[in-house]
């Protein structure tokens, strides 16, 4: 049963990001800026207008450049305060007090399902969000805020979805089963990266979950699947065998920044966004195109 307030959201950041080498040779693909802010900023303020207490972020080696972004900066502040540049020194400010960040390692690369896991200890035994930081949710209500109301209403986990293409259903997971309303499905089979002619919908697994503690015993006993990594959904398919599990379809616009065409639609969509900036940007656009 999953009641109360969400506290705790864990952010799997430790992935080597080679879709997008070189530029991922040498900085943290989710440091990567979208428009003005990088990726991982997005996910960490849809957490804290979530009112998550707790942000747990699972990284890898190289990636002390995301500590750095949420820490503090004291030579940068006092560089901003003597050159009069109140609002960046704002909000330089605010980034650093954004959320209470919890960092743990991924010591190597076995998979989201992995991920999830080495933040057991750290969520405890209570209901907790996963957010991917491929994923942003340009939305009034925040992804994880509604994918919770869900949760609490319904009394079990939760799994983002949106309809996908035909073509495009072998690059998600898939979930197929009854719906509950017009936005809730209990889920009763999953498929993970289907070819378009064994999906059993498309309904296609988005980078925002809202889950019950039982998965972690679950992911332990969870065997590696695709690519010899221990696959998030696989577990989940079991936990919707012990537990209620559900889709919803949310409320939103989702940029999927894990690829390059995706990457330069939500710069420009942010760009577009920009009181200043965006009648600029959409000339520009005009004239290239």
């Amino acid at each position: 049963m999953i009641q109360g307030s969400l506290r705790k959201v864990v952010i799997p950041a430790a992935g080597l990001g080679t879709r997008f080498l070189p530029a991922t040779k040498a900085q943290p693909k989710e440091m990567l800026p979208i428009y003005d802010k990088p990726a991982i900023q997005y996910v960490v303020e849809e957490a804290v207008a979530s009112g998550v207490e707790d942000v747990i972020v699972i990284t890898g080696r190289n990636k002390q450049a995301i500590e750095n972004h949420f820490d503090r900066s004291l030579e940068l502040e006092a560089f901003l305060r003597q050159h009069g540049q109140k609002a960046n020194l704002a909000e330089v400010r605010r980034i650093s007090d954004l959320a209470n960040l919890i960092y743990t390692r991924q010591k190597e690369p076995l998979g989201l399902g992995h991920a999830v896991l080495c933040a057991r200890t750290l969520v405890g035994d209570e209901p907790f969000a996963v957010q991917l930081a491929d994923d942003l949710i340009d939305a009034e209500v925040p992804a994880v805020r509604q994918l919770w109301d869900t949760a609490v209403r319904y009394g079990g986990s939760v799994i983002a979805v949106m309809e996908v293409p035909a073509s495009q259903v072998s690059s998600y997971g898939i979930v197929a089963g009854d719906w509950v309303s017009n936005r809730v499905m209990r889920i009763r089979e999953m498929v993970e990266k289907p070819s378009p002619s064994r999906a059993p919908s498309r309904l296609g697994i988005v980078g925002r979950y809202v889950l019950s503690p039982r998965v972690f015993s679950i992911l332990e006993r969870t065997r590696r699947g695709a690519k010899g990594e221990i696959q998030l959904t696989d577990a989940l398919t079991r936990l919707a065998a012990e537990e209620p599990v559900f889709a919803y379809r949310f409320q939103g616009t989702r940029y999927d920044v894990g690829n390059k065409v995706g990457y330069v639609e939500a710069c420009l969509a942010y760009g577009l966004k920009d009181r200043e900036a965006g009648p600029k940007i959409r000339s520009l656009l005009r004239r290239m195109c």
